[in-house]
């Protein structure tokens, strides 16, 4: 992180897509800088890894609105929220298949929505005022190839975020996004490998590289962080000048 550090020592964070890529980063760092972490995510290897640092970790597909509700139910009141579980389902828009759409669609939006509403209500019924982070992507504000439902749902993200900075702010309640451009997690690095597809998307970036995963894991602590006391109902893109062209 730079040498920034953020201290959230006595909160409780929960984190969605925590046993991969970026959520798993963010949770690390959460953890680093004192949050007591609940991790939820697939991979139970990961989890179990994590559970050993000192996360709580909740196994759970969030696709599955039944399982993921029980899962939420029995959750504290939390301090903050990332909201970082994601799938993407390639298909041309000649192409779209319904299972793909709606995989897309029920990971990436609608299970956002709902962690999102439970983890809220907590908080207004426990008079907490937190912060959640939607973590969105620069496929919300421009047009990629091959990514009309990953795009679509992101752009739904960045709507239900200021939305719920609308409906939540009153009760103190901050809520953002962050959007960032492809990111070196250990997948994309291999789907990214080809110069073909590689050198047409860093030419399109001022800062001519792809972001790490802790370059995005930063801003997300910072929007959670006192340090974003006034910042709310923002999509901050993280894409190094990408969707400035």
């Amino acid at each position: 992180m730079n040498g920034i550090n953020f201290d959230f020592s006595g909160q409780r964070i929960l984190v969605t897509g925590a046993s991969s890529g970026i959520g798993l980063e963010i949770a690390l760092q959460l953890m680093t800088s004192g949050a007591q972490v609940y991790a939820l995510g697939r991979n139970r290897k990961v989890l179990q890894q994590l559970h050993a640092d000192g996360a709580q970790v909740l196994a759970v597909d969030v696709a599955e609105s039944a399982a993921l509700e029980q899962v939420l139910s029995e959750l504290p009141v939390l301090h903050g929220l990332v909201n970082c579980a994601g799938v993407s389902v390639l298909e041309a828009a000649s192409a779209i298949s319904a299972e793909g759409f709606d995989r897309v669609m029920a990971v990436n939006a609608r299970a956002a929505a709902l962690v999102a509403s439970r983890v809220a209500a907590a908080m207004i019924a426990g008079g907490v005022q937190g912060s959640i982070v939607n973590v969105s992507s620069q496929a919300s504000l421009v047009a990629l190839d091959d990514h009309l439902a990953y795009c679509a749902s992101k752009a739904a993200l960045d709507a239900m975020t200021r939305v719920q900075c609308a409906e939540w702010g009153r009760h103190g309640i901050r809520v953002n996004s962050v959007n960032p451009t492809v990111t070196l997690t250990p997948m994309a690095a291999e789907a990214w490998a080809a110069p073909a597809k590689r050198d047409p998307a860093l030419a399109a970036i001022p800062l001519e590289r792809f972001a790490e995963s802790s370059e995005v894991a930063g801003p997300v602590l910072f929007l959670l962080s006192n340090a974003a006391s006034m910042i709310s109902g923002v999509s901050l893109p993280v894409d190094g000048g990408y969707t400035a062209r």
